[in-house]
């Protein structure tokens, strides 16, 4: 069966659209609704904590039931269904209410989109990285544009355009033919504890836990922080789309990288420049030409790490649990890192500064390096480009 190539680009090119119409602007859309830095901090956590509940129990079912687009094309609706609850009021409270809500729903479908892709990929897994450069771009398109109309029209219209882009992406998902496993290649194997119960993936799990902590205050607070030296809102969007251009870039070359390097090194580079970037955005935010070097390192801080964490995931989970594996990763990285992350940038934003707080970030890469050294095995060198 054909690999569907621009049915599945189009999911990623919508679905990182969206995000790119919320993460860079929703916490600029939080402080003119009147929330303070601890506030926005908390709400935030709220929707990254549904990540360690909502991919386990849409990755188990999708397991169980081998219908991972009909779960997505389910949890899509619904997600879009509730954001639109931020029309109606904007306490605190409800805001909480909303984007628990809402943030289950839309939490459980990118991965199981990304065990649906590598499923169809399974003769062609190398064209990974080109699907979801896509994503990439989509990314791009949403904070130039989006950034370019906040400079002429209120914020207060952000919920609309978000709750327009989550059902494009739900139209993307409708496109899109279901995947399963083919010819029970990759069913045999050990059971899912056996796997779980590795230290390998006990580490690997970790390392990426504290990356998305250290990612925590970009997320949460860097259009803050640029807004705070002076930055427009249309430069935000694109110093956002600098990083993901680079992004792109870096998709597009790392077949070929990983041709040279195995896994492990790319990651170990890959944590090491993670560190030099948080420490140029806490001391390099006044020079221009030092913020979009720091942005030019998106390319290794997320780019070259999530390739890595894909192939890694294939590695230990193989197809029978391969939904698991990517619920579990997301839990772990982007559910509790990332909760711990906005937590702890929101309570020390104010208290300590912005420089402190991505000072903080750069000393949390260093220990993830150091348990990357010491915890992944040097021998790992699935082929997943």
């Amino acid at each position: 069966m054909p690999v569907p190539y621009w049915r599945l680009s189009g999911f990623y090119f919508f679905y990182f659209a969206t995000l790119g119409a919320f993460l860079p602007f929703w916490s600029l859309y939080l402080k003119q609704a009147g929330f303070a830095a601890d506030e926005i901090g908390e709400l935030t956590a709220l929707m990254v904590a549904t990540k360690i509940v909502a991919p386990n129990y849409w990755g188990w079912l999708a397991d169980k039931s081998g219908r991972n687009l009909r779960l997505i094309r389910l949890t899509l609706v619904l997600a879009a269904s509730s954001f639109a609850g931020f029309l109606l009021r904007n306490d605190y409270w409800w805001f909480a209410l909303v984007t628990v809500g809402f943030s289950f729903f839309w939490n459980a479908t990118l991965p199981q989109f990304e065990a649906a892709t590598l499923f169809h990929l399974q003769t062609e897994p190398q064209r990974y990285s080109q699907i979801r450069l896509w994503g990439s771009i989509g990314f791009i398109a949403a904070v130039l544009g989006i950034g370019r109309f906040l400079d002429y029209f209120s914020i207060a219209n952000l919920p609309l355009i978000i709750g327009g882009l989550m059902l494009f992406n739900w139209l993307a998902a409708l496109l899109t033919p279901e995947a399963r496993p083919g010819n029970g290649r990759g069913q045999a194997g050990p059971g899912i504890w056996q796997v779980l119960l590795r230290w390998e993936l006990l580490a690997f799990l970790l390392v990426y836990l504290l990356l998305q902590v250290a990612h925590g205050p970009y997320y949460v607070f860097y259009s803050v922080y640029l807004q705070q030296h002076g930055y427009s809102a249309s430069e935000t969007g694109l110093l956002w789309a600098t990083g993901v251009g680079a992004e792109i870039v870096l998709f597009l070359a790392m077949r070929r990288l990983l041709s040279w390097c195995k896994p492990r090194s790319l990651l170990l580079w890959a944590i090491a420049l993670s560190v030099v970037r948080w420490l140029l955005i806490a001391d390099g935010v006044g020079s221009l030409a030092l913020t979009i070097g720091a942005q030019l390192l998106h390319a290794a801080t997320f780019g070259v790490a999530h390739v890595v964490a894909m192939q890694l995931l294939y590695h230990y989970f193989g197809e029978r649990h391969q939904s698991k594996g990517q619920a579990l990763y997301s839990s772990a990285s982007f559910g509790v890192g990332g909760m711990i992350g906005s937590l702890y940038s929101g309570y020390f934003w104010d208290l300590l500064g912005g420089r402190e707080v991505y000072v903080i970030a750069a000393l949390v890469c260093g220990v993830a390096w150091l348990i990357a050294f010491v915890g992944l095995a040097r021998e790992s060198r699935p082929r997943l480009g």
